[in-house]
């Protein structure tokens, strides 16, 4: 089935050209069927490639996608233009008066700041506190699930002495897991970020189960099902040249960063990165789409009773 997201979006030409399927407002009603509908909290800095990579995952599946983008009112991004915010997204004030089967919070490029000093952090805890009503399955990204483990469970982040940056293997903690089903036993997957979460930290009388670990990297996927949320540490969803272009404008900017782990063919970055995730990000976000899909109300009114 296709996804449902504006035709003028930039991402609209790219999917289509990747054969992703898209679909009409007219064409949706038409099906006959009720859609998912998701919404996209997305605080990464180059809006466009985050919408894309979202929607290519979640356009893959074969159920109908209606995706929302939804922005913080209390922020104005510096690298996005005011036009592309004004025509394709949405004030959460002005939202927050619906309800959604699923919500994606992505990562910000923010975490070695205290979750209280970032500038949209109020508007946000208010954001979580109305998914618990509104909302069927909060899905949260790196900097996204640090926040959203404060905001729920004061869970902290504790800053790493170098960066986490490269693409490392995985370990499958619980195949039963309706969001690892099918995935293997080992696996890679991105990694980039300054901070870390620790199991120590993790409260004792909530009902958390760690899914995915790194040895080198530790936590990547925690899942809280009585609450409906997932908690993704690492950018499953990113695209093959998303650390190199990461890698290079930090390099550009002489901010000491360290050559991405496992990365570059024989660590040579003239070599062109080979994707060895892209097939487990596609199986992650069917998997949680499925389970949206089997768990949520028919009736959106019932989502949050």
């Amino acid at each position: 089935m296709p996804i449902k997201i504006p035709v003028a979006l930039p991402a609209a030409n790219i999917l289509r050209n990747e054969g992703v399927m898209l679909v009409s407002e007219d064409e949706a009603m038409r099906q006959d069927i009720r859609p998912l509908r998701i919404a996209l909290v997305n605080l990464m800095p180059n809006k466009v490639r985050t919408e894309t990579q979202i929607a290519r995952l979640i356009g893959a599946t074969p159920l109908q996608i209606e995706l929302t983008l939804v922005k913080m009112e209390s922020h104005t991004p510096r690298n996005a233009t005011a036009e592309h915010m004004l025509s394709f997204y949405e004030n959460w004030s002005d939202i927050r008066g619906q309800k959604f089967d699923g919500i994606i919070v992505t990562g910000a490029p923010i975490e070695l700041l205290p979750f209280e000093e970032v500038g949209y952090w109020s508007e946000l805890s208010e954001m979580f506190d109305w998914t618990t009503t509104n909302v069927h399955s909060l899905l949260s990204i790196c900097w996204g699930a640090q926040a959203a483990l404060k905001h729920f469970h004061d869970v902290p982040k504790h800053a790493l002495d170098q960066k986490a940056f490269g693409v490392f293997r995985h370990k499958n903690l619980d195949s039963a897991s309706p969001y690892l089903r099918g995935f293997s036993d080992d696996f890679s997957i991105p990694v980039s970020r300054w901070t870390e979460t620790r199991k120590a930290d993790l409260p004792g009388d909530v009902d958390m189960r760690v899914l995915m670990e790194s040895d080198e990297t530790g936590i990547c996927l925690l899942s809280e099902p009585p609450a409906g949320r997932v908690y993704m540490f690492n950018h499953i969803e990113y695209d093959s040249t998303s650390l190199e272009e990461e890698y290079r404008r930090d390099v550009d900017k002489g901010v000491a960063i360290n050559f991405p782990k496992n990365y570059f063919p024989g660590d040579d970055p003239s070599r062109a990165p080979e994707n060895r995730w892209r097939s487990h990000a596609h199986l992650f976000f069917s998997n949680w789409i499925n389970e949206v899909y089997q768990t949520t109300p028919f009736n959106l009114a019932e989502i949050g009773r």
